[in-house]
């Protein structure tokens, strides 16, 4: 998969945040969407990568 669905709005995002003592207007609420969004795509990339080496290794 090439892509992450964005299924989280940033009215969503100021809520939850605001929920727990967070303060953020939708300029911010965006930006950490964006943060947030980057790191589970670089995260599913490196657990692709860990379970083909897997592979790799146990077919030897």
């Amino acid at each position: 998969m090439n892509y992450i669905d964005r299924n989280v709005s940033v009215e969503q995002a100021i809520i939850i945040l605001a929920k727990n003592g967070v303060q953020v207007n939708d300029k911010e609420a965006k930006i950490i969407l964006e943060l947030l969004y980057l790191i589970a795509k670089n995260y599913n990339k490196s657990e692709v990568r860990k379970s083909s080496n897997l592979k790799e290794i146990s077919n030897t």
